[in-house]
C-alpha cells in the first residue's frame, strides 16, 4: 500500500540500534525534581534553532500547553485562540477556564477582526493572549505572527504559538528557490521574528519524529514554568529514549535536513503540478507536506478514499480550516519517490470525475 498518511514528514524513525545506549529509560521522578539525563541541553540546542532563549521538554504538546497558560495567564487575562488552531492547546486551555478566565475565537488569520476584539479588551482592563498555530497545514498558509505579535504587545499581551507543523519545516531566509527557507527552526525563523512577548511550543513528533514538545520563550518566562508548572510534578517526564530520537533528529537536521526538505518540495510541486494537470484544484498555498484538494462533500471524500485503497495508495479525509469544507489530504514526506507521486496521480486521475464537482 503506498501510504500519504504519515506525519513523519523529514522521514526520521529512528530505530532503535540508531540511538544512544542508556543505562535508564526513566528515573521514576518527576521533572520538577530531576531532568532526564540530556534534557537540559535537548532543550537549549532546540530553542537555540527555534530563535528563542531557552527551552523545557515536556512528553506532549497537551502537557505543554497546560503549563503554558499556567504561567502565561492571569485572571485579567483573555484568551483568544485562532478559530482553526489545533485543539490540543484548547484542551489544555480547560485548566483556566475553571479560574474563569474567558475564552474566546478570532476568525482564521483576521488580525482586523482581531484587532477590533482587542481594542474592546484593553477597554476593559484585560491583557490578551493570542493563540495561533505558526502553519496551517489545512491551507499551507503561516500565520501573520509579526501581525500578531505587535498586537499582543500594543495591548500589554502575549503571542502564544504552537509550532507542530513548521518545526523541521519551515527556516530561515524564505525564497523562491527556498520556499520553506532553511534551517528547519519554524514560523519565528521564516519570519525572521524575535519578540520576548512571544511562547512557543512544539511536538518533534511530526518532521523530526520523536515523541516529545519543547516550550520555548524567555528566560524568565520559561523558568516561571519550569517553577510553576502542575503537570512537572505530577505526570512523567520525556524517556531518555525520547531525548536520545530526538538528540538524534537535531544532528540528522543539520547535516541533511535542508537536503531532506529540498527533496521533499520537488515531490510535493510535482504532486501539484499534475493535479493541476487533472483539473483539479489544489487549496494548500504554499508546498508543505499536507496538500489537499476540495471535495464536493464528506461523503465524495470517503469514496474517492476508498477507491483510492482499490488501486493500493493510502490518503485522508480531512476538513479545511475556515469554513471545515471537506478535502482529500496527502501527507507527502522526503521518503516517498517520484514514481510514488507518479502513481499517485494516476490513481487521481481515474477518479478525478467524482472530485472535479468541488
Amino acid at each position: 500500500m503506498l501510504d500519504f498518511t504519515s506525519a513523519l514528514y523529514l522521514g526520521f524513525d529512528h530505530p532503535s540500534a540508531s540511538l544512544a545506549p542508556w543505562q535508564a529509560l526513566t528515573l521514576g521522578r518527576p521533572a520538577a525534581l530531576d531532568e532526564p539525563p540530556g534534557a537540559r541541553p535537548l532543550a537549549r540546542d532546540l530553542a537555540l534553532l527555534m530563535g528563542e532563549a531557552a527551552g523545557l521538554l515536556y512528553p506532549s504538546t497537551l502537557h505543554l500547553f497546560r503549563d503554558l497558560f499556567q504561567a502565561a495567564v492571569s485572571k485579567e487575562s483573555l484568551l483568544l485562540f485562532d478559530a482553526s488552531s489545533y485543539p490540543i492547546a484548547r484542551w489544555s486551555a480547560e485548566r483556566v477556564q475553571l479560574d474563569e478566565v474567558p475564552v474566546e475565537t478570532y476568525r482564521h488569520h483576521d488580525t482586523v477582526s482581531l484587532e477590533r476584539r482587542l481594542r474592546k479588551a484593553r477597554r476593559a482592563g484585560q491583557r490578551p493572549v493570542i493563540v495561533t498555530d505558526g502553519l496551517c497545514p489545512s491551507c499551507g498558509q503561516v500565520a501573520p505572527l509579526p501581525a500578531l505579535s505587535r498586537l499582543a504587545a500594543d495591548m500589554g499581551g502575549r503571542l502564544v504559538i504552537d509550532d507542530t507543523q513548521a518545526l523541521g519545516m519551515l527556516g530561515r531566509n524564505p525564497s523562491p528557490a527556498q520556499p520553506l527557507g532553511l534551517g528547519g527552526g519554524g514560523s519565528l525563523a521564516w519570519h525572521g521574528l524575535s519578540c520576548a512577548n512571544i511562547a512557543t511550543g512544539a511536538s518533534l513528533a511530526k518532521a523530526f519524529g520523536a515523541p516529545l514538545a519543547v516550550l520555548c520563550g524567555t528566560q524568565d518566562f520559561v523558568a516561571r514554568a519550569a517553577r510553576d508548572g502542575e503537570t512537572r510534578v505530577h505526570t512523567s517526564p520525556p524517556s531518555v529514549a525520547d531525548i536520545a530520537a530526538a538528540r538524534g533528529a537535531l544532528a540528522a537536521n543539520c547535516s541533511a535536513g535542508d537536503t531532506l526538505r529540498a527533496r521533499l518540495v520537488r515531490l510535493v510541486e510535482q504532486l501539484r503540478a499534475g493535479v493541476r494537470r487533472i483539473g483539479l484544484q489544489v487549496r494548500s498555498l504554499l508546498p508543505v507536506p499536507m496538500q489537499t484538494i476540495a471535495m464536493p462533500s464528506i461523503d465524495a471524500a470517503r469514496a474517492a478514499l476508498e477507491s483510492l485503497a482499490g488501486m493500493g495508495v493510502r490518503a485522508l479525509a480531512t476538513r479545511s480550516c475556515g469554513e471545515g469544507k471537506p478535502n482529500l489530504s496527502f501527507l507527502v514526506t522526503a521518503r516517498h519517490a517520484p514514481a510514488d507521486i507518479g502513481r499517485l496521480l494516476a490513481a487521481l486521475e481515474r477518479i478525478a470525475d467524482g472530485i472535479s464537482a468541488a
